[in-house]
């Protein structure tokens, strides 16, 4: 039978109302065995990906973001219609994703792990989270994470008021122009990105799995934060290569106006689940 939009689209917010005020029964058997933390590989890293994008096609987690994605590009179409002053903050949102990208994911990654039980796993089902025992831990940390990314926002904005500032661009292409042949504009770029960098390495210590050993398991922020923090000190290369996998990935698909971010945060949210289940032991 066909369906209308209105006629679809209330069915999936009944169906997320449900999922996100009805404690599930899977929820019930959280693991608090001991972390047991693996060594991994590059190969891992693959099977991970290749693992998010069945779940990414399975679901079709590309229509959520599509709801988020589409609205935010014109708000930022129309803002820089009016001027250039969000402009030196472009870069700084587009890489700020890898922070707050755990938090945004959080859902995708419940839905890879309802998926691995054999439970249904539509998007809406990703409202589950919300009656997870873990949600005042999610939340607190997703607070934190938002926390790191505004400090960034205010950071870059300084750094760009003390090099090309305070005046805003006067046009894309001059702003580029400025970047990169002048001393003040070179400047800017090493002290953004390596600050950049500071913030991403803290960020993905803190998070790389904590946000899916909370779903898993019977666990408090503080130890799956030190577990995140001990898998990346056991699996530095890996991880550090996952992190500028991450980063690389949300930057070329914040290029197209934001677009390639509807496939590139789902992928990698699905996948995130598919890491944490193959460094730390069932």
């Amino acid at each position: 039978m066909i369906r209308t939009p209105p006629g679809w689209g209330a069915d999936m917010l009944a169906h997320a109302y449900q999922s996100a005020t009805t404690v599930r029964p899977d929820w019930a058997a959280t693991k608090s065995s001991p972390v047991v933390i693996r060594g991994i590989g590059f190969s891992d890293l693959r099977w991970a990906l290749a693992r998010g994008v069945e779940d990414f096609g399975a679901s079709r987690t590309d229509v959520i973001f599509l709801c988020v994605i589409y609205p935010l590009v014109g708000l930022l179409l129309a803002r820089l219609a009016f001027g250039y002053e969000l402009l030196p903050l472009v870069f700084p949102l587009a890489s700020g994703f890898a922070l707050v990208g755990p938090l945004a994911a959080v859902g995708l990654t419940e839905m890879s792990r309802r998926r691995e039980l054999g439970l249904s796993a539509g998007w809406s089902d990703a409202f589950a989270v919300f009656r997870s025992p873990a949600i005042g831990g999610i939340v607190l940390l997703g607070l934190i994470l938002l926390g790191m990314l505004m400090f960034w926002l205010v950071l870059s904005n300084a750094v760009y008021n003390l090099t090309l500032g305070p005046k805003p661009p006067v046009s894309v292409h001059a702003f580029a122009h400025d970047i990169l042949y002048t001393h003040a504009g070179l400047t800017m770029m090493a002290v953004g990105v390596g600050t950049g960098f500071v913030f991403a390495v803290v960020a993905l210590a803190i998070s790389v799995v904590s946000f899916p050993m909370m779903l898993d398991r019977s666990v408090s922020l503080e130890t799956a934060i030190r577990t995140s923090v001990r898998v990346v000190a056991r699996n530095p290369i890996v991880i550090g290569a996952w992190g500028i996998l991450i980063a690389a990935a949300l930057v070329v698909g914040s290029l197209p106006l934001l677009l390639g971010l509807v496939f590139v945060v789902p992928v990698f949210g699905h996948a995130t689940w598919h890491l944490y289940r193959r460094v730390i032991s069932a």
